[in-house]
């Protein structure tokens, strides 16, 4: 990846707290006339390095008040069931996110529900029908510090 410019830097920080920033506002933060900051971002979408744009919702004001990490241990890595795993996972609302990682368990899932009973249901009628899944450890979200 090539070194990338303070401006560069600036620019992709201040898209990453606000992707609605005017391009004026943008260009000023950055240092840059407007002209040339349209031009970085362009550059910098081309490249890969801003992949998209998006919304935060407020989740709870959304009526998904329960939120967990969810340590998903598999039965074996049997490439046919991996894919399968994978590919159930995609398609629910539920799951934000999903990460392999290195330790104990095999995947990592950001789980966003209504309340328990729509996260038991999760377990019941979904995650523990994969055939992949041994088991999975539930770390319920007290509180976000940084997202």
């Amino acid at each position: 990846m090539p070194e990338l410019a303070q401006a560069d830097r600036l620019i992709l920080k201040a898209l990453s707290e606000d992707s609605r920033i005017s391009n004026a506002d943008l260009a000023e933060r950055a240092g840059l006339s407007a002209s040339s900051c349209w031009r970085r971002v362009r550059a910098l979408e081309e490249a890969g390095l801003i992949r998209g744009y998006t919304v935060r919702l407020d989740d709870t004001k959304c009526g998904l008040t329960f939120r967990a990490m969810v340590h998903v241990h598999l039965t074996r890595h049997d490439p046919e069931q991996l894919t399968a795993f994978i590919r159930a996972i995609r398609d629910r609302e539920e799951i934000r996110a999903c990460y392999a990682t290195t330790g104990q368990a095999d995947y990592h899932l950001h789980v966003v529900c209504a309340d328990l009973d729509a996260y038991n249901a999760f377990l019941e009628r979904f995650l523990f029908r994969i055939p992949a899944v041994a088991s999975a450890q539930t770390n319920v979200i007290l509180r976000a510090i940084k997202e």
